[in-house]
């Protein structure tokens, strides 16, 4: 699949089949991930990989719009690691460019996901970190639900030239 297409044509997917996605096809997006442009290239994200389907049934419940993540084959949850970033505050930044890379790479690749937004919902940030135990210096970012599509979105017009401005306002 060519950029373009992937950019234009990806959508939030939340019914999957029962297929499981590979280690393999997992990998292939994470390293989609890693490869995203991030401030001074720190890199700062950190990747939780959920596979076990009780784990995804209790985190179905936890996030307030994670219903699909009944159904899914893989979760991932984003997280930025305030002890790696050198530019404070720029972690959120990092992880958007990691996540929007794993969904145009998991889209490229066959598969359906949706972003369940985390930060900065103070709340589900709390339920995350606790979830999942992490470290103090480590924030949950995003979590995806990922799939085979048992649904198809078709591509809307999103162009709008009335956000275009031109050498000034």
């Amino acid at each position: 699949m060519e950029v373009q297409e992937a950019i234009l044509t990806r959508r939030s997917i939340r019914k999957y089949t029962d297929k499981k996605i590979s280690e393999n096809s997992i990998n292939t997006i994470l390293k989609a991930a890693m490869y995203a442009p991030s401030a001074m290239n720190q890199q700062p994200w950190h990747f939780i990989i959920v596979d076990d389907t009780e784990i995804l049934l209790k985190l179905s419940r936890i996030h307030p719009y994670g219903k699909m993540l009944s159904e899914a084959s893989h979760g991932i949850l984003v997280c930025g690691d305030e002890e790696v970033q050198l530019t404070k505050n720029y972690w959120p930044v990092d992880c958007a460019n990691a996540t929007q890379n794993l969904l145009l790479s998991a889209h490229g690749i066959g598969l359906g996901a949706v972003w369940l937004g985390v930060y900065p919902r103070e709340k589900r940030m709390k339920d995350m970190k606790n979830f999942f135990h992490l470290p103090e210096h480590v924030h949950p970012f995003a979590l995806l639900s990922l799939g085979y599509p048992a649904e198809e979105k078709s591509m809307p017009c999103r162009f709008n030239p009335k956000r275009v401005h031109k050498n000034k306002w």
